[in-house]
């Protein structure tokens, strides 16, 4: 699961899209990264100490669910699966355009052939899945170390042809943040949402046989792959590169490669940001699915969706995640450039809703069991509540600084809009389905129950097994 993070969260954002981020905020991009990071970083580990101290089969959605009712859960549940379902869409769509380049197919066609293979990967078994995205994630990260020795030995003067930059193009093109401090914060609303994918590590390591061990080796883990993933990336492509070069729209990683003058980088470069791009792919239809899977189980959504094979792959919940992502493709090819940038746009900021729906759950439940039951405290969140609280506020910070960005704006209000959609379709849910919505989090085998946590009074076994059904309640 571990590898299925870097999928996740390493993809076309870090290496094309951090070219927008140099040109807002110039050489002080690296500190745009460095404070999304720090965000994203003590978010993890408010999430880390709910997933061992309150054990769901739910993840972050049931710890909503336990914190303000189950009305928290739908939104939150639904959300992530369509953050993810309309990401699949996406970068099918980002793979064709990719291809197009080398193969003379329609863009649409191209796109169904890279969803097709994807989705064949995920069917196939748990296994393919993982061995698919251990060797792309692997392909990433051997890159990523790959440029970071070449863009440092030729800033120090170490490779050959190079006249040894060093420092120097940090500061002498209109200064460190010839923008302004106020671009460095503007480009950190965009650069947070880079991290999406992160939050995943945590969800496998709750489930682990040693969750304690698990979660603060994932946690630790996400803060190195950070630093070197992002931040040193960052950092070496200002250091080779004077920032006003940079362009936006073309790869900075192939810009620094073709500087240094290595031959074929830039062939090299776009056939490992293909491979970003099937991997972020491979990833998000198995967290899709996944989510789906325990919100059918929670009774929030259809039951029929909760079929798996003789292998355990749940089906038909991969099968309608995909389903979006052929009908985004199909109205692309119908009415372009119109429909689809709305579909991405409205996923824009489902990431900072998650995340501080993380935080806020962690202040309510980190409350409650620190009062009711002090003994599941393994893994604490430090200097609880009040760094979650600074969390809490930078997050927020962000959401009202996307109204007054005009490029963040759209999807902004678009996420906005996807969240009531959510609120009222759990209102329809909550009046004619055939249970009442479930108040209580899907148990983990093995892990002390947490229905005593849930917002009201604890609850006895006799409820508990009427509240959740066996995990059966579900829509008609």
């Amino acid at each position: 699961m571990a590898l299925i993070a870097i999928g996740g969260s390493v993809g076309a954002g870090l290496f094309i899209g951090s070219g927008a981020v140099i040109q807002t905020a110039g050489p002080a991009a690296v500190l745009s990264y460095v404070l999304a990071g720090a965000l994203v970083f003590f978010t993890l580990r408010a999430l880390g100490e709910m997933v061992v101290a309150v054990p769901t089969g739910g993840s972050f959605s049931d710890h909503a669910r336990l914190a303000f009712g189950p009305r928290g859960g739908f939104t939150i549940g639904w959300l992530y699966w369509w953050m993810y379902a309309v990401l699949v869409a996406a970068e099918s769509v980002a793979g064709a355009s990719i291809l197009a380049q080398w193969v003379a197919l329609p863009g649409w066609v191209l796109a169904l052939l890279v969803l097709v293979s994807m989705t064949v990967a995920n069917l196939i078994s748990v296994k393919v899945f993982a061995e698919t995205e251990s060797a792309f994630s692997l392909i990433k990260v051997a890159t990523i170390v790959a440029f970071l020795l070449v863009g440092v030995l030729w800033s120090l003067g170490l490779w050959t042809g190079s006249d040894g930059p060093g420092l120097s193009n940090l500061f002498e093109h209109d200064g460190f943040a010839p923008h302004g401090w106020v671009a460095v914060l503007a480009a950190t609303v965009v650069v947070l949402f880079a991290f999406g994918g992160v939050e995943i590590i945590t969800v496998a390591a709750g489930e682990s046989a040693e969750p304690e061990r698990g979660v603060a080796s994932a946690v630790t883990n996400v803060l190195w792959r950070i630093g070197l993933f992002y931040v040193a990336s960052i950092l070496v492509i200002v250091m080779v590169l004077p920032w006003q070069t940079v362009d936006p729209g073309y790869s900075p990683f192939v810009a620094v490669m073709e500087h240094v003058g290595i031959p074929g980088a830039g062939l090299i470069m776009e056939i490992v940001v293909f491979i970003a791009v099937l991997s972020v792919l491979n990833a998000a239809l198995y967290t899709s699915s996944r989510m789906l899977f325990m919100l059918t189980r929670q009774g929030d959504a259809p039951k029929v969706l909760r079929g798996v094979n003789r292998r355990g792959v749940p089906v038909r919940a991969i099968l309608l995640g995909t389903g979006v992502g052929y009908v985004a493709v199909v109205v692309e090819y119908m009415f372009p450039d119109e429909v689809f940038p709305f579909l991405v746009a409205s996923i824009g900021a489902i990431l900072l809703v998650l995340f501080i729906t993380i935080c806020a759950s962690q202040l309510v439940l980190g409350a409650r069991v620190r009062r009711l039951q002090p003994h599941r405290l393994t893994l604490r969140m430090w200097a609880f509540p009040y760094l979650t609280w600074v969390v809490l506020l930078g997050l927020v910070t962000i959401g009202v600084a996307m109204a007054f960005i005009p490029d963040q704006r759209q999807a902004l209000w678009a996420t906005l809009a996807s969240v009531v959609a959510a609120l009222v379709i759990y209102e329809v849910r909550r009046r004619v389905g055939a249970h009442a919505p479930s108040v209580v989090a899907l148990p983990v085998p093995g892990r002390e129950s947490t229905d005593a946590l849930r917002r009201g009074a604890a609850v006895s076994e006799a409820d508990w097994a009427r509240e959740s059904g066996g995990g059966s309640g579900a829509w008609p």
